[in-house]
C-alpha cells in the first residue's frame, strides 16, 4: 500500500489523524498566502515562523501515525 493510500484510509479512520492532516493543509495555505509579501514587520516574521513550527509539527505527528499504520498492517 503506497503512503498516499494510507493518508486516504487514515483520513478516514483516524480522528487525530484527519484533524492533523486538516490543520496541516490549513497552515500550509495560510504560508503560502504569507509568502507571496515580499517585506515582512518583526510581528509577521515572528507568525510566519511560528506557523512553520506548528506545520512541521503536525506534518512530524502525521509521519507517526503512518508509521505505526504500516507497522501494524505488515
Amino acid at each position: 500500500m503506497s503512503e498516499e493510500e494510507i493518508v486516504g484510509v487514515l483520513d478516514t479512520e483516524n480522528e487525530e489523524f484527519k484533524a492533523l492532516h486538516e490543520e496541516h493543509r490549513e497552515l500550509k495555505a495560510k504560508l503560502a498566502e504569507m509568502k507571496s509579501k515580499i517585506h515582512f514587520t518583526p510581528e509577521e516574521e515572528i507568525e510566519k515562523k511560528n506557523i512553520q513550527k506548528l506545520k512541521l509539527a503536525k506534518k512530524d505527528r502525521m509521519a507517526v501515525i503512518i508509521k505505526a499504520y504500516k507497522e501494524s498492517n505488515a
